[in-house]
């Protein structure tokens, strides 16, 4: 009975801060602001989503030893940002206004790197944050192609608590900027890395504390 009180309780704790990880997209690269700037910060959002997907995929993943858990995880994440999306479209607001990253293929791919290794904790580090930070601009590139023009949606439904010094500014420059999706890549898969790592790092004083 303990151990069954145990795994759900650590489940349960997945959920919660997986919850909490999507609530952070607003601050690090906001699912609401990542449409209004997704062409023209396309980096800097891949690189902000790439990162607090890794660091929480992995220290869940290392604390379970289940391969699957990125993927769950990444998966509440995305189930709880539809939530909001069907919120503010309840609210009028036109479906292409939130573009929700796509967490689900790079927490699979890391995922996929624990399982072929054996559980390897420093390939799923090296090779896993690699692959999360390389993977997730393409795919969320493809999703907002898939949409509006994400400028446009920001035009047309201003935020309404926008203040006015947030007002998106139309680029004079073109949208691509030498391929974001490179750069973000690029970046993503080197920054990862060491985020991978400093997730891995907490479950030692995860343990340390529930000694």
């Amino acid at each position: 009975l303990m151990v069954w009180l145990r795994r759900t309780t650590h489940y349960l704790f997945i959920v919660v801060v997986a919850v909490n990880s999507a609530l952070l997209t607003i601050n690090a690269g906001d699912y609401i602001f990542y449409t209004d700037w997704a062409w023209t910060s396309f980096v800097v959002f891949s690189i902000s989503q790439s990162t607090m997907l890794v660091v929480g995929a992995i220290y869940y993943t290392l604390f379970t030893g289940v391969p699957g858990t990125a993927t769950y995880y990444a998966t509440i994440m995305t189930i709880y940002t539809w939530v909001a999306k069907g919120a503010w479209f309840g609210l009028g607001y036109p479906y292409d206004f939130i573009a929700v990253p796509v967490w689900i293929p790079s927490a699979m791919l890391l995922d996929l790197t624990y399982w072929a290794t054996r559980r390897n904790k420093h390939a799923a580090i090296i090779i896993g944050g690699t692959l999360v930070g390389l993977s997730l601009p393409i795919f969320n590139m493809i999703n907002l192609l898939l949409i509006r023009d994400p400028l446009e949606m920001a035009f047309k439904y201003p935020r309404p608590t926008l203040p006015p010094y947030m007002t998106p500014i139309e680029p004079q420059v073109g949208k691509f900027y030498n391929s974001p999706v490179a750069l973000g890549s690029g970046a993503g898969a080197v920054l990862s890395v060491p985020i991978a790592a400093l997730g891995a790092k907490l479950n030692t004083w995860t343990y340390r504390w529930m000694a």
